[in-house]
């Protein structure tokens, strides 16, 4: 004995299920495309404001910059070096590719403010950094200071480049710059 399904219960079967394969369709079809993929990092010359580095010309910047590696790990990849726009006046400062923010490293910077007796500082492979987010209530970049080296080193990543920039970092600190006393004042 067969049973047979009527017309508004047969529609009422087919319609969420062609629903839902057409849905799938459309995201398979999305993903192969790339909509909706984050757009990839700006690899072209970077503008950066310049600010007060008094020691970036210094023979202890110079030392760090030649031995920062050309590329960072970040959390989806290499991230590549970046061009500085007007690098010859910016001597101490060297960046690289990520989105939606690239990663700036400076160098000879003067003390920082934030630096006090009770600063909470975050050691990474031997090197110690005061972390200051950018004051926004959900931070998108993050800025670590090297604190304990002849002079201060600054990392700024946005908050979803992992830790991978800042161990490199930290060990190129740790082995071109000697460690030194944290001047808190």
């Amino acid at each position: 004995m067969r049973t047979r399904v009527s017309l508004p219960v047969a529609i009422a079967i087919a319609l969420p299920l062609l629903l839902a394969v057409t849905v799938a369709a459309i995201a398979v079809a999305a993903r192969v495309q790339g909509v909706g993929a984050p757009p990839p990092p700006d690899t072209g010359p970077l503008a950066v404001a310049p600010v007060d580095s008094p020691a970036a010309g210094g023979p202890e910047c110079q030392s760090l910059l030649a031995a920062l590696p050309a590329e960072l790990d970040g959390p989806d990849g290499p991230m590549p070096p970046r061009p500085i726009a007007e690098a010859e006046q910016l001597p101490g400062v060297r960046a690289w590719a990520a989105a939606p923010r690239p990663v700036v490293l400076r160098c000879g910077l003067p003390r920082p403010v934030e630096l006090t007796p009770t600063s909470a500082l975050l050691e990474v492979n031997g090197v110690r950094w005061l972390q200051i987010d950018d004051g926004l209530p959900e931070p998108v970049q993050v800025s670590y200071i090297a604190v304990d080296r002849p002079v201060y080193v600054a990392l700024t990543t946005p908050v979803d480049a992992g830790s991978g920039p800042l161990q490199q970092v930290s060990e190129v600190v740790r082995a071109t710059l000697p460690a030194t006393a944290v001047a808190v004042r």
